[in-house]
């Protein structure tokens, strides 16, 4: 087991995701708990005291990014819930928006009251088809239910809420990039600041919250900080969905109790490895977080500082277990070749520093690289560090080093044999 639970504490049936199904569970009790006995200040104040960090990747306070939000300046105020999940390995947000879509809505209703906005917004990613009509379903029970609209549940707020569909481009996943997007606009990144909560959707205040994060707010206003604050670890309060998947037994979404061994992880939840191979590494939080080796992470459990001092990030929750017997080298090829297709080519450090990453690792996978080479791919990765408007740049550059520091060993061996050590092995050889 790994923890207490706040989502995966119902039974998943063909009707699950209804309205029916959600108020039976007690769907919609924290709105009304908020509507009639707490004022908006109020809201975002036990949202802070929970302690909850944001679980898009940046791990920011949510009550601090709410509490900056000026309820009296004047001025319209929008909350933006990021479902555009494009991180590779990362799906968990997924098992949300299909699985129980009201308590999504309930999220923003809450989060809307608390930033007085007048209409918010779901950005989701275009391939993500079940979990759209599921969403758009349940807006409309919702709204039938006069959960959206004029007066909302009698009283004096009025809310309603736009479900916008991406179209699947990966920089869109960036918070002033999926606002643009919104706009009608290409889904370039912004300068910063002035910071979104000043100068956000039409220029206006606003609020950008990941899935899961919007999701925990209904059980924070219903039990209370302390309650949330009560699960996981004090720096790292509540739970977190985990995507994991590749060289295991039982790829799958988990939700896992902050303070969960990743050892125990790996055996129970994960299966243990495919084919009973030993552990190599882990990517743990989609492939932006650098890698883990198994000396690394096996000691770890999993919460945000346990992995920041081991010299990675949770990120975007997307963990990636990698065998012995795989080639990094070849690994490092197909990520960069990600990197360069997603550069939306705005800065020319990532435009063209992407390019020369997969071509290097491209040239080095082919037999043609040269030692110089890796000096190369630190270098330019290094040169993307901070120099790109959003974080892609920074995100590949991580991962080139992350490989580069813990595998370089593999790369002289490629370089100087024009040959992999394994192979260019991506898959597991099973003895079957």
């Amino acid at each position: 087991m790994t923890g207490r639970k706040v989502f995966m504490n119902f039974e998943v049936t063909d009707t699950s995701h209804t309205l029916a199904d959600y108020k039976a569970r007690g769907g919609y009790q924290a709105i009304a708990k908020a509507l009639r006995e707490m004022q908006p200040e109020e809201v975002t104040k036990e949202v802070l005291a929970s302690g909850i960090l944001g679980h898009g990747g940046a791990a920011f306070p949510a009550g601090r990014k709410w509490g900056v939000i000026k309820l009296n300046d004047g001025q319209p105020h929008y909350l933006c819930m990021n479902a555009d999940e494009g991180e590779p390995g990362t799906f968990k947000d997924r098992w949300l928006l299909e699985h129980t879509p009201h308590l999504l809505l309930e999220g923003m209703l809450l989060g809307s009251y608390a930033l007085q906005g007048r209409h918010s917004f779901i950005y989701i990613r275009g391939e993500f088809d079940l979990a759209y009509h599921r969403l758009a379903d349940a807006l409309e029970e919702a709204y039938a239910a006069g959960l959206f609209g004029e007066n909302i549940l009698g009283s004096n707020f009025s809310c309603d809420l736009v479900i916008y569909r991406g179209a699947g481009s990966y920089v869109c996943g960036e918070a002033s990039a999926m606002l643009t997007s919104l706009e009608g606009k290409k889904g370039y990144p912004r300068n910063r600041p002035p910071r979104l909560t000043v100068q956000g959707l039409y220029q206006k205040p606003t609020v950008v919250n990941n899935v899961e994060t919007i999701a925990n707010v209904p059980f924070i206003v219903n039990n209370g900080s302390a309650a949330f604050k009560a699960i996981g670890t004090p720096k790292s309060p509540g739970t977190s969905l985990v995507s994991v998947s590749g060289h295991i037994n039982t790829p799958g979404v988990y939700e896992v109790e902050y303070g969960y061994p990743f050892a125990e992880f790996l055996a129970n939840e994960c299966g243990g490895m495919l084919g009973g191979k030993a552990l190599k590494c882990v990517i743990p939080g989609g492939i932006s977080t650098k890698v883990l080796t198994a000396a690394d992470i096996m000691p770890l459990t999993y919460d945000h500082h346990s992995f920041v001092d081991a010299g990675s990030q949770v990120g975007s929750q997307g963990m990636i277990v990698v065998a012995e017997g795989t080639c990094m080298v070849r690994m490092l090829q197909v990520m960069m070749r990600f990197y360069h297709h997603e550069s939306c080519g705005q800065c020319t450090p990532c435009r063209e520093g992407m390019g020369w990453l997969e071509k290097i690792s491209t040239r080095i996978v082919q037999g043609g690289g040269a030692p110089s080479d890796i000096d190369r791919l630190y270098q330019i990765s290094n040169a993307n560090d901070g120099t790109t408007i959003c974080g892609l740049g920074d995100a590949a550059g991580y991962a080139t080093v992350g490989i580069l520091d813990k595998y370089r060993h593999e790369f002289e061996y490629y370089i100087e044999h024009k040959r992999s050590m394994y192979d260019g092995r991506l898959e597991v050889l099973t003895d079957d």
